[in-house]
């Protein structure tokens, strides 16, 4: 392993949201700045969305490691496709409520009742869910529902939603989800990293692992890892991971841009490809109780007279096919022209 090799303490590029590596770019310290005053006003939700691999979990993972856990209590969700009733039942269990036959009516007694309890200990609850995108509007609405608690004027549970893009544009536009949206106090969208950003998040993963230098990395190797990546997380996690691994294997001591378009190219031949499939050919029939005729075999040489012969008696055979539903055809256009349907041919059964 190449961490073995440049004597790093740990994988510098884990695809594993983990708060050691929390880089604070230019967009996630936005996303902090937000949270912090959403966190501030205590009630309503707030929303933070984002591509795939843009750091929501890491950002999580940040935040669970720098909350005051004596004042807050943190749970997490994080969520499938499932409706109202089984969301309320995730978040009662989250708060250490069994829920094993318990009614509705009675786990949403129980449920207010523990968060009075935490409020009375000091502490607000804070819920987080994440992959809101999967949600239906039941489970959105039953955690609206829940963001009702009061104790004292004030509100016992505050809700962090998290979600891929499609889940800002279903909670700007639907209908359905006015009261949930005049309860967002905060939302931020994260975008990806800048260009000039890439150098800083490298080293300072790498610093995290022990790195003393080795291996170098040349100017030119970050900005072709930005052009490969486009500055989303993972994916430069994904390319600085397997670039180390080749580096390792080669020994190379410096990483330059040209390293990195190998590594591309590798992952490139590594990915799975569609594999097309060929739709078979039905040979034209003369009526319905004729059998198809046999599939056209591989060509042979062409010294093969027979096969020459069989060939030449499929292609008349199909012109003779194709020269009959031409009949039928011009029969049918000339019944409609003269506003008369087909024959009657029940009489001849009869």
């Amino acid at each position: 392993m190449y961490t073995d090799h440049y004597g790093f303490t740990d994988q510098p590029f884990q695809l594993t949201p983990d708060a050691r590596f929390y880089f604070d770019s230019r967009t996630h310290k936005k996303a902090m700045a937000y949270l912090g005053y959403g966190l501030a006003q205590g009630e309503g939700f707030i929303v933070i969305t984002g591509d795939v691999g843009a750091g929501k979990s890491t950002l999580v993972a940040h935040l669970q490691a720098t909350i005051d856990r004596a004042r807050l209590n943190a749970l997490s969700i994080v969520s499938t496709q499932v409706e109202g009733d089984d969301m309320l039942r995730l978040a009662a269990q989250k708060l250490g409520i069994a829920t094993d036959g318990v009614p509705k009516a009675r786990l949403l007694d129980l449920v207010e009742e523990r968060l009075a309890e935490e409020a009375r200990c000091g502490k607000r609850t804070l819920l987080i869910v994440d992959e809101a995108q999967n949600l239906p509007h039941s489970a959105l609405e039953e955690l609206r529902m829940l963001s009702n608690y009061q104790a004292g004027g004030r509100a016992l549970l505050q809700i962090f939603l998290l979600g891929q893009p499609e889940f800002r544009d279903e909670l700007a536009h639907s209908e359905r989800l006015e009261q949930l949206r005049q309860r967002v106090i905060a939302t931020h969208h994260l975008d990806p990293m800048e260009a000039g950003e890439i150098e800083a998040y490298i080293l300072h993963r790498l610093r995290i692992v022990g790195w003393q230098g080795r291996p170098r990395f040349d100017v030119s190797a970050f900005d072709a890892l930005y052009r490969h990546t486009g500055g989303i997380p993972r994916r430069v996690n994904q390319l600085a991971s397997r670039l180390l691994l080749f580096a390792a294997m080669e020994q190379l001591e410096t990483i330059g841009a040209e390293a990195v378009e190998t590594v591309v190219a590798d992952m490139a031949s590594d990915s799975p490809r569609p594999v097309r499939r060929e739709e078979p050919v039905l040979p034209l029939r003369a009526s319905a109780d004729s059998s198809p005729e046999p599939a056209p075999q591989p060509a042979q040489p062409a010294h093969d007279l027979a096969l020459e012969r069989r060939v030449a008696d499929l292609e008349a055979r199909l012109e003779e096919q194709e020269n009959a539903i031409r009949r039928v055809l011009t029969l049918l256009v000339d019944w409609v022209e003269n506003g008369q349907g087909p024959p009657d041919y029940r009489h001849r059964a009869a």
